[in-house]
């Protein structure tokens, strides 16, 4: 229930995002006025093409031109990618915590007061590397090689639950291009239709089919991208985590190595 609340609190924000960004009115920019009248002109024209329409504005009007036959699943990849994407980054963001202060705190109660009150503060502590040592701890009494294996087990089990829903990812990063080729597939049949009935090979006639056309591969490059990118960034998140959870591990047995030495 908490992984959909905020996979639909992720889409919301998507959502609210790009409508404020639609409604912001656009920035005047101004051009300093050159003496040559030559100049002048070449500066009004840069001025022109730089107050021309936002990237947004003119990515929704190629959305609507493109058709919402293959342009809407194209877009319903793109938002359902991104709200996994988004809850996937705010889980490990959560997940992380202060890897050296813990370790010390673990070792400072473990030294002083034991193993319990050592398993009781992984317990109310956030993150897969405390419900490692929890579990590690948990195991304490069956011997060292009992919680070398649990350890590992339950790392495994860790890196499982981070890398939770990456494969949607990955699957709507393929979808996307599929989509859009598939698109321009279509809008290339629909011209060479529209050439056949009007049995001519007019560019007015061609040009409005080939244009849709291109339209659907262009969003669905561009959904893939985007996702691209924030699938990358979740990876690599997760092979950091995954390296600390290996190494305060190692430094978990060595700590019950010489605890039980005592």
């Amino acid at each position: 229930m908490k992984k959909l609340f905020l996979v639909l609190a992720a889409a919301t924000l998507s959502f609210g995002a790009a409508y404020a960004e639609d409604e912001a009115p656009a920035q005047e920019q101004t051009v300093e006025q050159a003496a040559p009248a030559v100049e002048a002109e070449a500066e009004a024209e840069a001025t022109e093409d730089l107050q021309g329409e936002p990237m947004h504005f003119a990515l929704m009007k190629k959305f609507l031109e493109g058709g919402w036959e293959w342009m809407l699943p194209v877009l319903v990849c793109l938002v359902l990618g991104l709200a996994i994407a988004i809850e996937r980054i705010l889980y490990l963001t959560f997940a992380q915590i202060n890897t050296k202060k813990f370790v010390a705190r673990v070792e400072e109660l473990l030294n002083s007061e034991g193993v319990e009150a050592a398993k009781e503060f992984c317990r109310n502590t956030r993150g897969p590397i405390a419900s490692i040592y929890y579990q590690g701890l948990m195991r304490y009494d069956q011997g060292l090689e009992a919680v070398e294996k649990a350890v590992v087990s339950y790392g495994s089990v860790q890196q499982g639950h981070m890398e939770s829903g990456l494969s949607w990812i990955s699957l709507f990063i393929a979808l996307s291009p599929s989509l859009g080729f598939m698109g321009t597939v279509v809008g290339m049949i629909q011209a060479f239709d529209d050439i056949q009935a009007q049995a001519t090979i007019s560019p007015t006639v061609v040009a409005g089919g080939i244009k849709v056309a291109l339209l659907t591969t262009l969003m669905g490059l561009i959904s893939a991208v985007i996702l691209q990118v924030f699938f990358n960034y979740i990876l690599s998140k997760i092979e950091s985590q995954v390296v600390k959870m290996e190494d305060t591990s190692i430094t978990l047995v060595d700590m019950l190595t010489a605890y039980s030495k005592r």
